[in-house]
């Protein structure tokens, strides 16, 4: 299955290049590199030479897709086990 603007939230997020638009934390926006990392509720980006922890829920993120497109998510909807994010099956709120 191919990364879509609308199936994102769907998808591995580690390895997608990724930038904090917005973030309660100041000091959070701006930072942009490599998806290294994702726990329930933080993703690690590689910027500068170091992985930085980024809340999800409090910032919103603008992925750029393999095809180059640029996707704008709110946190919030990343907010949960990567695992149980991308299951493919059953009811799922990020669908």
């Amino acid at each position: 299955m191919n990364v879509r603007p609308t199936t994102l939230p769907r998808h591995e997020l580690v390895g997608l290049p990724v930038e904090v638009r917005t973030a309660s934390n100041p000091a959070f926006e701006g930072i942009s590199g490599e998806c290294v990392m994702e726990t329930t509720q933080t993703l690690g980006i590689e910027s500068e030479g170091r992985v930085r922890q980024v809340p999800k829920e409090a910032a919103e993120f603008a992925w750029t897709l393999p095809s180059g497109e640029v996707v704008a998510t709110a946190g919030s909807r990343l907010v949960a086990r990567p695992a149980r994010r991308t299951e493919h099956r059953g009811d799922s709120k990020w669908r």
